[in-house]
């Protein structure tokens, strides 16, 4: 084994026991152990549906996991997916096309986004406090804008398409649309400066701003593409279910939040992968499902739900408490003793010098 590869080989099972990895092999578990254990879950007209269930979850993870790890959170997506969905029905019931509704639908959830943007970067306001604000705000406009009534007569082709499977079997149409997207955030997270930005805002965002990143231009563009993102939830979840109503997706960003935490991004920014949290959604998702098939209270689901968020919070603090615990108990191993230089060895004691007498 050559030195490089000795130098890698001990990385490998720190690895392969990160909190991603263990993520992905809870996420396995839980499906062998629900399809052996719960009806119809292992079924393929169930994962047709599960998967429907999950792509609005997963497509609104995509760029909180960005957000969160930037060191700011929006809890504002779901109500952005209820105003757009309003939006859309008020636009088709003054009879546009959906030809036209649907980039005007996108185009107003990144107005949204956008909105969020401005207060948090411009007047530094916190998020937290912000997106809670706009949460309350745009779900009020979504019932100024629809009130208690639905518009439920889509154009069908496009209805069936949202509902529809690839070729006729049992994964959906959204498949690929939505992987293409899983694969351009991983690429701009994991693998281009942006990302590594982000990261660097994260972990310490005056640092980053003396470093020569624009702090407050990437994180504004990073709340226009959350609202741009769930403005395209949106009309997902308008065609899905081929209503579009004012509470449509109310109480989802508890689920996002909760998958997104879960996939192991730190809630204080600069720490996650893309990775864990795509396990993190298929986990919460497919225990929901579980759940309700096994005749589970909604109300019950709720508060799995908000345990699961608090320990996705709690246990990688305690981990990582604990690891350092651990390491400052470990005691440091002595130096070793360093070789003797060639002069050291080869060096002689010199006589001391006589006088002419022969005497010191």
């Amino acid at each position: 084994m050559s030195t490089e590869n000795a130098a890698r080989w001990p990385r490998l099972p720190r690895r392969l026991a990160g909190w991603d990895a263990a993520v992905v092999a809870l996420t396995v578990l839980t499906l062998l152990v629900a399809s052996g254990a719960v009806d119809e879950f292992g079924t393929t007209r169930n994962a047709t549906f599960l998967i429907l269930d999950l792509a609005p979850v997963l497509l609104l993870a995509l760029p909180m996991t960005l957000i969160v790890v930037s060191g700011e959170i929006d809890l504002s997506v779901a109500s952005t997916v209820g105003l757009t969905s309003a939006l859309m029905g008020e636009l088709w019931a003054g009879g546009l096309p959906l030809e036209t509704i649907v980039p005007l639908a996108v185009l107003a959830g990144a107005v949204l986004g956008a909105f969020n943007g401005l207060l948090v970067t411009v007047l530094g306001l916190p998020s937290l406090a912000v997106t809670i604000g706009t949460l309350a705000l745009y779900r009020g406009l979504a019932y100024v804008l629809l009130g208690d009534t639905a518009v439920a007569d889509f154009a069908r082709d496009y209805t069936r398409w949202a509902n529809g499977s690839l070729g006729g079997g049992w994964v959906p149409n959204v498949v690929p649309p939505i992987l293409l997207l899983v694969v351009a955030f991983a690429l701009a997270l994991h693998a281009t400066p942006v990302g590594r930005a982000i990261f660097a805002m994260g972990a310490n965002d005056t640092a980053a701003a003396f470093a020569g990143i624009p702090v407050e231009r990437t994180k504004f563009l990073l709340y226009v593409v959350s609202g741009a993102v769930a403005g395209l939830v949106g009309v997902y979840w308008t065609l899905r279910y081929s209503t579009a109503r004012a509470d449509n997706a109310e109480g989802l960003e508890l689920t996002v939040v909760a998958a997104v935490l879960l996939g192991g991004v730190s809630i204080y920014g600069g720490r996650g992968t893309l990775l864990g949290v795509v396990a993190g959604v298929v986990l919460l998702t497919s225990l929901q499902n579980a759940l309700r098939l096994a005749k589970v209270s909604a109300d019950a689901l709720t508060v799995i739900t908000g345990t699961l968020l608090i320990l996705s919070v709690l246990l990688p603090n305690v981990s990582a408490a604990l690891g350092a615990r651990l390491r400052r108990r470990t005691p440091a191993p002595p130096p070793s003793p360093s070789p003797p230089t060639p002069a050291a060895r080869t060096a002689v004691p010199l006589p001391e010098p006589t006088r002419r007498d022969g005497r010191p």
